[in-house]
């Protein structure tokens, strides 16, 4: 780990100093570049040439539709392009300056009839960048909501987690789990560069999206309709992320910022030890459990002596010091270097991007409330988080041609430390409970991708493997209660439970994916249309290995020891006492090893029935296999085989608006965790959590309904509708027939989803011109859920509730305004989401919900040095609403009152000044 920090520190040293070292050449040329498709769908057309007007300087696409012209001369230049089949087209007034890149994306049109492909349309730069934009905007084939680098880049956002907020219908919990359309992140699937990622959590299905930097991501789409060639295990969305490649010239940028939060900064900060290597994300070995020490069955085998359990304790870390510090300002940067060579004179070129990220943050959430049951506590928690991330990209273009190689690492290192204090009326004690919590999560994938044209009709054969490591570790959860007796805390160390042990976990998974995929023009009806058809293959490996351990008060020990101060009753020089036994409750089936199979296909077609109406039709075959063995025995098996139908009809009323309707088929399958007999004590939720052996497979009914309207280019409003229909939904709840919180799964019997989505971005210079420069943005979600199932009839009045994770309503909105030729900008955000049920209700305790609260977030953005260097200002959570999760009365058996507190507290208002230059 030592190694790998220094390798990452002085990797980071040398591309900061290749930036700022970087030679600048005056040229006397400049560069076109851009991407050529099909008017009518969006489809990369191949091999067609892109000539200047009056010279010999051209060049033909690539198996992406990708062109590029060097040393094209400065000025103003026309071009013709020409693809067999389709209308030449004229695009002029093209302004192209020296050592620069001019991007032009151009749509060609097909040509009817002979003569038809003889005309030459006529087009300026400006009309062909909107036809262009408008073309991309209609032609996705589902029904689709994304964000653009641009967009990012005009954001506060700094990870994907906070991009996710902006799409119409999703919401994010956690600050990390996607929920679209009402439905919890189990439901949604994700995707980086072309490939599934899997669950980055222990204990749910999700993937953790605060772990891709937003500044890395080239665009961000959510499928929210399937198609046969996206995997079919999901139900609310698709998301899609992918990270950038070829650039269009070369570049460096460093970016550095500080940011201040109300709650933190300049503050009393608590903490425990800290290491010089957890700045850099790693712990240097010290959190460890020691290599020999005694396996779980020998200590409970009652063989270990006395000095045998005094040695193995002893060889604990036994810091639990508590450290008082002065919080320093947040801080991020980010180095990214971009390089492009062309090969040849045949259009073949060569890319690479290279990042780095890295960010430090302090997190201060003061007063924690917790009021319900036995339980009245106020916490205080502090957490140190350090995140680096690197991204290495590369691609060769050659011929119809195009090889890439995506890489990126992500590490997050969140150490936690939390003081609670209260009364536990079950015992009647006031107690001072301490934990000291650090996680670190780690992704590497690497992506290798290939995509050739076959032929000369345009057929594409496209094929991708990738490999995948996540890992999620704790190292050395330490947590110990002190109880009010008499007039003094004692330390309550005469028995062990989960929640005053010291907890080690390392999860390790391994994914790797295959594929391949074909497509092929054809006719049918008298129109072309897309044949395309695929393999993919996905293997999963997930070994689990927790350990709840911890020392036990002897009955040779003085009761005075139960009085030291938790700095000290935990040292050696007490352990050297034999004062201690060393317990392990580790149970039998908390360990785990889990592999799975997913075998797919998939046929379909990419129809225009007529000149209006296309549809995008096909079949996905999905064969499921999964295993899972405990370390006690217990297993949990799945075999399914799925028939997953999707039909897409997007009907073109004008040439500025689309009707779509659309059906498929898709699953949700349980997470690894969701079946593991597993027991997590969460010391934060006060609650177990436990898997369930038994759990099957979601079957999902998907009907959607949309009408899209673009008045300009870049400008939408849109209004959609959806209905989805659940068998054996899985879901959590509190299994609580011992009156204790109890976290597990279970399928409902039956559930439906459906709603409303409105989407409006629009620029204001309808109004009065001078607003030409005002965009409004807002989506708006008004959505509805409900679950049937017999067992809902002891914890719910009619036997119905809505379903986990879902929310009434969700409203996103902004307003960005630009001064003096784009060069100051403001971007006000804002977003709400409705109160939405966050745990199911079990028999004793009624559901849990989370309040609604509004965010609002503001970023004031000036370029400077010609454009080269930008100061932003970014002001996130301004309202400083409370974040409340709360009980909503049920049955009026409940022994909890409405409302009783679950969580209570405020994240504070964060305000970050930062400033990137380009070197170009």
């Amino acid at each position: 780990m030592k190694k790998l920090a220094a390798l990452l520190a002085s990797s980071l040293l040398a591309i900061i100093l290749a930036a700022f070292c970087m030679p600048v050449w005056a040229q006397s040329g400049g560069k076109l570049s851009g991407k050529i498709t099909d008017q009518k769908t969006g489809e990369a057309l191949i091999g067609a040439t892109v000539t200047i007007e009056g010279s010999t300087r051209g060049a033909a696409t690539n198996v992406n539709g990708e062109y590029v012209i060097n040393d094209v001369p400065a000025g103003t230049q026309s071009i013709l392009v020409k693809y067999i089949g389709y209308q030449n087209k004229q695009v002029s007034e093209i302004q192209i300056k020296a050592g620069q890149v001019t991007v032009l994306n151009i749509v060609l049109n097909e040509a009817a009839t002979q003569q038809l492909a003889a005309v030459t349309v006529k087009a300026t730069f400006r009309q062909e960048s909107v036809n262009s934009l408008y073309a991309k905007q209609k032609n996705n084939a589902a029904i689709t909501d994304g964000i653009t680098a641009e967009t990012i880049r005009r954001s506060p956002d700094r990870s994907a987690s906070d991009v996710l907020r902006r799409v119409s219908g999703a919401t994010v919990q956690d600050n990390k789990f996607v929920v679209v359309r009402g439905l919890s992140d189990r439901y949604n699937t994700a995707q980086l560069d072309g490939s599934s990622l899997p669950s980055t959590e222990p204990n749910r299905k999700a993937f953790s999206f605060d772990i891709v930097p937003s500044n890395l991501i080239d665009n961000l789409v959510i499928n929210k309709t399937a198609l046969p060639n996206l995997p079919g295990d999901f139900a609310g969305g698709a998301v899609q992320i992918n990270t950038k490649d070829i650039p269009d010239e070369n570049f460096a940028t460093i970016s550095a910022g500080l940011g201040y939060n109300t709650n933190t900064t300049f503050k009393n900060f608590q903490s425990g030890y800290r290491n010089t290597l957890d700045y850099l994300g790693f712990d240097n070995g010290s959190r460890a459990l020691p290599s020999g020490f005694p396996t779980t069955n020998r200590i409970n085998s009652g063989t270990l002596t006395q000095d045998q359990q005094t040695a193995a304790l002893r060889s604990l870390n036994p810091n639990y010091r508590v450290y008082n510090s002065n919080a320093f300002a947040n801080q991020n940067y980010q180095v990214s270097i971009g390089r492009v060579k062309d090969i040849g004179k045949n259009g073949n070129r060569f890319g690479a991007i290279v990042a780095l990220t890295y960010r430090n943050t302090l997190q201060t959430i003061p007063d924690l409330n917790i009021d319900y049951h036995v339980y009245e506590y106020t916490d205080q928690k502090y957490r140190f988080s350090t995140s680096i991330g690197a991204l290495a990209n590369f691609a060769y273009s050659f011929g119809k041609n195009k090889i890439t190689f995506k890489n990126i690492y992500n590490r997050n290192f969140d150490d936690q430390y939390l003081y609670r204090v209260g009364l536990d009326r079950s015992t009647g004690y006031l107690n001072r409970y301490t934990a000291f919590d650090l996680i670190e999560k780690g992704l590497f994938k690497t992506t290798l991708q290939g995509d050739h044209s076959l032929g000369e009709k345009g057929a594409k054969l496209t094929w991708v493997g990738s490999y995948s490591n996540i890992t999620n570790n704790q190292p050395d959860q330490r947590k110990a209660n002190y109880a009010l007796t008499g007039s003094a805390y004692e330390a309550t160390i005469g028995t062990l439970g989960k929640q005053n042990a010291r907890y080690f976990s390392d999860l390790n998974e391994n994914v790797v994916n295959g594929g391949v995929d074909y497509s092929a023009p054809v006719t049918m009806f008298k129109e072309k249309g897309i044949f395309k058809a695929g393999l993919a293959s996905s293997y999963r490996d997930r070994s689990f290995s927790p350990r709840f351990i911890g020392p036990v008060l002897n009955t040779s020990a003085p009761l005075d020891v139960r009085l030291l101060p938790l700095d000290r009753i935990f040292l050696r020089s007490v352990i050297n006492q034999n004062y201690y036994n060393l317990q392990d409750i580790t149970l039998a089936d908390d360990p785990y090893t889990a592999h799975s199979y997913t075998n797919a296909g998939y046929a379909m077609l990419d129809n225009k029935l007529s000149g209006k109406l296309r549809l995008v039709w096909g079949l996905r075959v999905e064969k499921f296999d999964l295993d899972l063995t405990t370390a006690g025995g217990k297993k949990a098996t799945l075999n399914n085989f799925d028939f997953l139908p999707s039909a897409n009809a997007t009907y073109a009323v004008t040439p500025k608006a689309n009707f779509r309707l659309s059906y498929s088929r898709t699953v949700a399958r349980p997470e690894l965790r969701e079946l593991a007999l597993s027991t997590y004590f969460d010391y934060e939720l006060i609650a177990t959590v436990q898997g369930n052996p038994d759990l099957k497979r979601t079957q999902i009914q998907n009907f959607d309904l949309r009408y899209e309207f673009y008045p300009a280019a870049g400008q939408i409003m849109s209004v959609s509708a959806f209905y989805k229909n659940f068998k054996n939904a899985i879901e959590s709840y509190f299994d609580d027939k011992l009156s204790t919180p109890n976290i597990t799964y279970f399928n409902s019997q039956q559930a439906n989803n459906y709603g409303l989505e409105f989407e409006f971005r629009k620029n204001l210079d309808f109004i009065t011109s001078k607003l030409k420069n005002t965009t409004l943005y807002t989506n708006i979600a008004l959505i509805k859920s409900t679950v049937k199932d017999p067992r809902l009839d002891l914890s719910e009045p009619d036997g119905k509730r809505p379903m986990v994770g879902q929310a009434p309503y969700v409203i996103n909105g902004g307003l960005l305004q630009t001064f003096d030729n784009n060069k100051f900008s403001i971007n006000l955000l804002y977003n709400r989401v409705g109160p939405r049920i966050f745990r199911a209700g079990g028999t004793v305790f009624p559901s849990v919900y989370e309040n609604a609260r509004d965010v609002l977030d503001l970023q004031l953005g000036y370029r400077v040095f010609k454009n080269k260097g930008e100061f932003k200002l970014n002001c996130s959570d301004l309202f400083n609403q409370n974040t409340l999760f709360y009980f909503k009365e049920g049955k009026p058996t409940y022994s909890l009152s409405e409302g009783s507190t679950y969580n209570k507290y405020r994240l504070g208002s964060s305000f970050t000044l930062s400033y990137t230059h380009s070197f170009r």
